[in-house]
């Protein structure tokens, strides 16, 4: 896979731009977010959109994150030499030649057929990591298969079944990921009414669950819940949206077919130990005894829970609040960073995620003490419109704007960045 190693990204990103508009061709993909979001949404089906661009109640945290992002401002420096700018960063042993990581995002089939396979190789191309999720449309066996030894990390779910959780953590490293990143914030789905009013939830169709129907743990409760059926209950009615999901399922079920009772005995296995609301602080001690790869906490919003991370061994932090979509009238994602920045005090890596749609928007949290941040719907709008190059498009021009960002305020790299380089808005 091709890396980009521009020295300055943000200038030979606009000028492919400028100089493709000489011959009348104008990005397919657009730079802006609202033209982004509008593209999108064409691109998709109208339970896909809700899907992947609602969030939560009435997405006031949604709200609050980018409220957050734009009581920052940046105050810019002149007269200092910023011609050649570094925007790499060291983390947990490897250098990336960015600060940004793309997002776990699950079920992106719903985006485009390219899927998880998609985004993996859009941000090969540009050696930033992906963070694979355990809600996959493609299991994490074909998507390092497909990007060799490019960076991914892995994004885990925490099933009600233990040994299900050690084979998803034992794939991941055969696989090549390079960290465990525990998602804590979803031990329950949200109330998320665009989804409901749709009375659609793409993993009843089977989709967005092929880590656990590739899953050896998985497929063998799927055989036992097949050799020991429950009693039947009233039959269901046979309508034509009956007979979709069942082609649905069917069609999502490796080697499936009409007549196996697999395809929908594994989604009802899934909706039984997808997430485990008893899950506590003590729990991590056996995650870390079936890996030695980093963990890092996603969806830690109060410095107590920083603090209690790290008293549990934890190798790093993601200020996240699943950019809106679980908790209605939740704080802002950036109110949060900087308090959990000073608790931590440098001990480990703190990362930024959820509401970041621009370069701007990823240097305030960097000049705020994040070490990286993770961008998720913006690459999904972007796969929407043109599979792996839309996504790919995305991530080169948030880190274009970054770049460009990073010299208009007078700094050469993102280590130079400090809460100084910010006001916020009285």
């Amino acid at each position: 896979m091709a890396r980009s190693s521009a020295a300055n990204p943000g200038r030979e990103a606009q000028s492919a731009i400028y100089r493709d508009g000489a011959t009348g061709r104008r990005p397919k993909v657009p730079t802006s977010w609202a033209g982004l979001e509008r593209a999108a949404q064409r691109a998709m089906s109208r339970d896909a959109w809700a899907y992947i661009a609602g969030s939560s109640g009435s997405e006031t945290t949604a709200a609050n994150n980018r409220r957050a992002l734009d009581a920052w401002q940046i105050v810019p420096r002149m007269l200092r030499d910023v011609s050649q700018r570094d925007l790499s960063i060291d983390l947990f042993g490897h250098r990336y030649p960015a600060p940004l990581l793309a997002a776990p995002v699950g079920v992106l089939e719903l985006a485009h057929p390219d899927a998880d396979l998609g985004i993996a190789r859009a941000a090969a191309a540009l050696g930033v990591p992906s963070v694979l999720s355990s809600q996959a449309s493609v299991p994490m066996e074909r998507v390092a298969e497909a990007v060799g030894d490019a960076p991914r990390w892995f994004q885990l779910y925490w099933s009600s079944n233990d040994d299900l959780v050690a084979s998803f953590v034992r794939r991941a490293e055969a696989s090549g990921a390079q960290a465990i990143v525990v998602t804590l914030d979803t031990h329950m789905l949200g109330w998320r009414p665009r989804d409901l009013d749709a009375a659609f939830l793409p993993f009843i169709h089977g989709q967005g669950i092929a880590q656990y129907t590739s899953d050896p743990v998985f497929r063998e409760l799927v055989a036992v819940r097949v050799a020991s059926p429950a009693p039947p209950g009233p039959r269901p009615r046979v309508t034509p949206a009956a007979i979709r999901t069942l082609l649905d399922m069917t069609r999502n079920y490796p080697g499936g077919s009409l007549r196996s009772p697999e395809p929908r005995a594994a989604v009802e296995t899934f909706l039984d130990v997808f997430s485990r609301s008893s899950l506590t602080w003590e729990n991590l001690t056996f995650l870390r005894e079936h890996t030695s790869l980093p963990i890092l906490l996603k969806g830690i919003q109060h410095p107590d829970d920083a603090a209690l991370a790290l008293e549990h061994g934890v190798d790093g932090i993601i200020v996240s609040n699943h950019a809106g979509r679980q908790i209605d009238g939740a704080i802002g994602s950036l109110d949060a960073l900087p308090a959990i920045v000073e608790r931590v005090a440098g001990r480990v890596p703190v990362l930024f995620d959820s509401g970041v749609r621009s370069g701007s928007d990823a240097l305030k949290a960097l000049a705020l003490g994040a070490t990286a941040v993770l961008v998720g719907r913006a690459y999904v709008y972007g796969l929407a419109i043109d599979g792996a190059r839309g996504a790919e498009a995305v991530l080169r021009n948030l880190i274009a704007e970054l770049d460009l960002v990073l010299g208009l305020s007078g700094h050469r790299s993102v280590a130079e960045l400090t809460p100084a380089s910010l006001v916020r808005r009285r």
